[in-house]
């Protein structure tokens, strides 16, 4: 009887130990938030101001890390295999629930391999194209790109990105078959466009996209959003140029590894619902054509089930568009 009561007192205290812990959560250490992308583009922007926001809600230091590579997959599967105690996380956008069906291992699985903690935030894309392209508006594009077949280059942030997703569905709607050429983000993509070495590039606004646009250091085509952006008045949606079915949009979530316990997914998810209500994290981001999700949408549960579904969606598309798994 003393050791089953010495053994069940040693159990006790290591369940309350683990509950200090999960309750002292986040003093222990730095919170780092990883974004599979290189720094500069939209995502590691994204990312960085939704750091900002977690800081203040958390009272604790928040650090963005970059871990690019493989449209993704090398910072996704890092956070996965991270231990799971809240203390690194993963801010991604759709790129990650396509990971199944265009690598033959990414050693991670969108959906078991995590523990949801909200949606974010959500951008429009803009299809643009260099000065080397003569094309000047999305008919003459669509001329251009008939024209020239696989001799069109199309940059992406890597193999699944939304920027990937994006081209794929330009593909789909005029009949093209571009050579890609693949980056590890967004901002050394950009600068190969801009450099006329690149043809085109389907980018997010988050990030210096507008502002590249507007200073006429690319040619903007079409927009993927619903209806025009307040920045770019006079580029008409991917509807208004007749290619609506161009519609993808990159939704970034927060996420931790699986296996992180209930109060500190909790907490995360609390902090993440303020940040979507924070006014100046909105304007930071609307200045992007960038928008908050709701606080509602900013739970496990909302994030859940958006992964489940887009898995759904986008993994026929990318098998018809007879993509291989590498």
């Amino acid at each position: 009887m003393k050791k089953l009561a010495s053994a069940l007192g040693l159990a006790l205290a290591v369940i309350g130990g683990l509950a200090i812990a999960q309750d002292d959560y986040p003093r222990k250490k730095v919170v780092t938030v990883v974004t599979p992308y290189a720094a500069g583009g939209g995502s590691d922007v994204v990312t960085r101001i939704l750091a900002d926001a977690l800081r203040k809600n958390l009272g604790q230091q928040v650090i963005v890390q970059n871990v690019a590579g493989s449209g993704g997959v090398l910072g996704s599967r890092y956070v996965a295999q991270a231990a799971p105690d809240g203390y690194t996380l993963l801010s991604h956008h759709v790129g990650l629930v396509t990971s199944p069906a265009l690598y033959k291992n990414p050693q991670f699985d969108p959906v078991r391999s995590f523990e949801p903690i909200g949606l974010f935030a959500e951008t429009p894309m803009v299809l643009v194209g260099g000065k080397n392209v003569p094309a000047n508006n999305a008919k003459e594009l669509q001329a251009y790109v008939k024209e020239r077949g696989d001799k069109i280059t199309f940059a992406s942030s890597g193999s699944g990105s939304a920027t990937h997703l994006c081209a794929l569905l330009f593909e789909k709607a005029t009949g093209l078959k571009a050579t890609m050429v693949q980056y590890k983000g967004s901002a050394p993509a950009m600068l190969d466009v801009a450099g006329g070495r690149i043809d085109l590039f389907c980018d997010v606004t988050a990030g210096t996209l507008i502002q590249t646009i507007q200073a006429g250091t690319v040619k903007a085509y079409f927009v993927t959003s619903a209806k025009r952006l307040d920045s770019l008045p006079n580029v008409p949606t991917s509807a208004e140029v007749g290619m609506g079915e161009v519609n993808v949009t990159a939704w970034f979530g927060l996420y931790a590894p699986a296996g992180t316990p209930k109060p500190v997914v909790d907490r995360l998810s609390t902090a993440l619902q303020a940040a979507t209500r924070d006014p100046g994290t909105a304007s930071s981001l609307a200045k992007m054509e960038t928008l908050v999700f709701d606080p509602k949408l900013a739970t496990p549960e909302a994030l859940r089930k958006e992964v489940a579904d887009q898995v759904g969606l986008w993994t026929p598309i990318i098998q018809k568009a007879g993509i291989e798994p590498q």
